[in-house]
């Protein structure tokens, strides 16, 4: 298990109806708020959610 940080970008197996599949973690908590790089849509998702719908399951990193 890894741990999500605000400011990790992740890459999801489902892309954006932008074509975009890189998201930008804004809060982590319960559940997590993620930004598309592509658009800027915020979203809402449940973290066990994420967690199964992560490419590669891990984040791609990010903020240091």
């Amino acid at each position: 298990m890894f741990v999500l940080r605000t400011g990790d970008l992740v890459r999801l197996r489902k892309r954006h109806p932008c074509g975009s599949d890189t998201w930008e973690v804004l809060r982590t908590g319960v559940d997590v708020r993620l930004k598309c790089c592509g658009c800027g849509r915020i979203i809402l998702i449940p973290r066990e959610k994420l967690l199964r719908s992560l490419k590669g399951g891990k984040p791609l990193g990010g903020a240091e």
